[in-house]
């Protein structure tokens, strides 16, 4: 796994938020990204409070994304604004964008 994501990372798919203070890992998240419009979280982790919540939301800030896939709608991740959606909702965001024809 840890291979994997490595390679996913030089190739520019796997992506990761690091939270530090005082020059210590404190928290993130990593997941993978679709399309340049959709992220799938993997994983978050804090070894502070909170830790992850401010890396999550420092990213959603700035990120592009269309749809941010968190996979399993828990009570920690709704406080963060995550609400669930369709199957067909979600299939149809994993569809390539096609340029309309005039």
């Amino acid at each position: 796994m840890i291979q994997t994501y490595c390679d996913l990372h030089q190739r520019g798919i796997a992506k990761s938020v690091e939270v530090w203070q005082n020059k210590k890992l404190v928290g993130g998240l990593y997941g993978v990204e679709l399309n340049d419009t959709i992220f799938c979280g993997e994983s978050m982790f804090s070894y502070v409070s909170n830790a992850s919540k401010i890396g999550f939301i420092t990213f959603v800030q700035n990120s592009k994304y269309k749809l941010i896939d968190c996979q399993l709608h828990t009570n920690h991740l709704e406080s963060l604004g995550a609400e669930p959606i369709s199957r067909l909702e979600f299939m149809n965001y994993l569809k390539p964008q096609r340029p309309l024809n005039n």
